[in-house]
């Protein structure tokens, strides 16, 4: 565990890029070890999505999680795991909880964000975000309860999509002077937005690329020269695997696949009943009122 650790930080210390792919499952894990990739990201949306049939919208526990990155950790061996930890699954005394969790089950990083629970894919719209501060509570909390030091802490901020890049900017130097890590500014749109937080964000930077998602597919060649540290893939095999099996399944029963296959997220959550959970969720919301 610790020499994973070890070897995630000498790579994010390196001149280069961790390109690290999307792993949910047995087989994602055990492509990416055969392969040779630097690192695998656990992705909360592929473990939902695959592993329960879930849309990424929260509903997963801090326990279902930790149990999938203990498995993918085994099943992995040295390749370092970065794990999904959504908001730490409560308040500063549930983060202390999740990071002991997380870091037991072998994995080298723990990513947490600054959304309100319950969150949202960070590449679906109507994110709702907790304070600065709370947030930087929350972060302080999974720094003191770390007892590996090679043990990463990602800070994530969502502030792109309801408050602007000014103010997603600003939250991630305010994560990095808290001691985070890692920053990562999820769903930066355009080109320039990449490049921009590049130059200001003073930290090692995490980019997430979606396919069909908000920010465009940059090349590691590309994001190399900008400075980033670490270019997460979560969707690819993911996105791989679900349309080889519905291709397949729509030809065994003689139907035409094209209107099931999604282009964006949201679509391809609709594939795991985004539509029903959020008509749920919007039905308690006004009962509510």
């Amino acid at each position: 565990m610790t020499a994973a650790r070890a070897r995630l930080r000498a790579a994010i210390a390196a001149d280069d890029v961790v390109v690290a792919p999307g792993v949910f499952d047995g087989l994602s894990a055990s492509l990416v070890r055969r392969i040779g990739f630097t690192a695998a990201y656990l992705t909360g949306a592929g473990v939902a999505a695959a592993g329960y049939g879930l849309p990424d919208i929260g509903l997963l526990t801090q326990t279902e999680m930790v149990e999938r990155a203990r498995m993918l950790v085994r099943t992995l061996g040295d390749i370092p795991l970065i794990a999904d930890a959504d908001t730490g699954y409560g308040a500063p005394l549930n983060v202390v909880r999740t990071v002991r969790e997380y870091e037991a089950a072998g994995v080298a990083a723990i990513q947490l964000e600054d959304q309100a629970f319950p969150k949202k894919c960070g590449h679906l719209p109507d994110k709702e975000l907790i304070d600065t501060g709370e947030f930087v509570s929350k972060l302080a909390a999974a720094l003191d309860a770390r007892t590996d030091p090679d043990f990463v802490v990602i800070a994530r901020t969502d502030a792109r999509g309801p408050l602007g890049i000014d103010a997603a900017i600003e939250r991630a130097n305010v994560y990095a002077d808290a001691g985070a890590d890692i920053l990562f500014v999820e769903a930066p749109q355009g080109v320039e937005e990449i490049e921009r937080i590049a130059r200001e964000v003073a930290a090692p930077l995490l980019i997430n690329l979606v396919i069909g998602g908000l920010t465009p597919i940059e090349s590691t060649a590309r994001l190399r020269e900008l400075g980033y540290a670490i270019a997460i893939h979560p969707s690819l095999p993911l996105g791989a695997a679900a349309y080889a099996m519905l291709t397949g399944l729509a030809e065994l029963a003689g139907r035409d696949p094209a209107p099931l296959l999604p282009s964006k997220p949201a679509e391809f959550f609709d594939l795991v009943g985004l539509a029903e959970w959020s008509e749920l969720g919007e039905r308690y919301r006004t009962e509510g009122v």
